[in-house]
């Protein structure tokens, strides 16, 4: 901000649930080590007194791969839980602010910056930075801090390292910042 006001932010931490654990029924590459950095980064902006939103998605459909509507899989990973002053967005589409009250807590609070963090980087990682900057918000993306799994299309095996830089790489090309979490937290 030009005018010397100082930026408001906000930690958005996309889909750090228990299906996407080994032992869930999606489970990421490297979850385990993205979910620690992400804990780094939610207790700094705890410590410091910023906002700290949890999405959680569920699919609408009983039958959905994942992520099912009341499951034990669908619910928020305990190295990421929220606490109680911590709001906890509910969202059926890869789009954080699609048919949610995310952006109203985000002006509610006078956000101008939101960090994100989570799950998967191809999908709802991806789709919730964009649309934060389409938003005008102020976004940085923390690539060890975000997890995928390996992909595959038009007979092509995309391992889940390629598929989360490329991601990134997309991201940081057009959208937003993407660093480290140590890069973060030294700032």
């Amino acid at each position: 901000m030009s005018n010397g006001e100082s930026n408001k932010k906000a930690l958005v931490v996309v889909d750090i649930q228990n299906d996407y654990f080994p032992g869930g029924r999606w489970a990421l590459s490297h979850v385990e080590d993205a979910a620690a950095q992400a804990a780094r980064v939610i207790e700094r902006f705890r410590e410091r007194g910023d906002l700290v939103v949890h999405i959680r998605h569920e699919f609408k459909d009983e039958n959905a791969p994942f992520f099912r509507p009341g499951s034990e899989g669908a619910q928020i990973h305990p190295s990421a839980k929220n606490r109680e002053d911590e709001p906890v967005v509910l969202k059926h589409f890869i789009n954080s602010f699609r048919e949610t009250e995310l952006k109203a807590i985000l002006d509610r609070h006078e956000i101008n910056e939101v960090v994100v963090v989570g799950n998967m980087s191809h999908m709802c990682v991806d789709g919730m930075t964009r649309a934060a900057v389409d938003f005008g918000y102020i976004t940085t993306v923390l690539h060890d801090a975000c997890a995928t799994l390996d992909l595959e299309f038009n007979g092509v095996k995309v391992p889940a390292a390629h598929v989360h830089a490329a991601f990134m790489a997309a991201l940081s090309f057009g959208y937003a910042p993407v660093i480290s979490t140590s890069e973060y937290l030294s700032r």
